[in-house]
């Protein structure tokens, strides 16, 4: 099914809407580790080891640096929901730059109808 220009215009301002309603953002990927200290005979040398955990952690990279923070426990919900928004953003953004494109492709005196 063809969109008129007009149906195009309307979901792009839903799209604009939606962005301007998230709050924060953040990228990356978030990942549970377990670590090994350096203390002998400690539990996380044991047969089976037993690893020091979790720690949380987040990657992303930005503007070509990569990076690699811890987070607290306490913060979790909160830089999930971020990397959550951050997801949601650009594949709002994503569907408005091929929707632009679609625009852009049509003539400019098409009726809707």
């Amino acid at each position: 099914m063809r969109r008129t220009r007009r149906q195009i215009e309307n979901r792009i301002q839903r799209i604009k809407e939606r962005i301007a309603a998230i709050d924060r953002i953040h990228p990356g990927t978030l990942s549970r580790q377990y670590n090994v200290c350096g203390t002998p005979n400690c539990q996380c040398k044991a047969d089976p080891p037993r690893k020091h955990g979790p720690y949380y952690q987040i990657s992303f990279s930005w503007h070509g640096k990569s990076t690699s923070r811890f987070v607290k426990k306490k913060d979790l919900s909160r830089v999930k929901r971020q990397i959550k928004n951050y997801k949601r953003i650009r594949a709002l953004t994503d569907e408005w730059i091929q929707l632009t494109m679609e625009l852009s492709r049509m003539p400019r005196d098409t009726v809707d109808g």
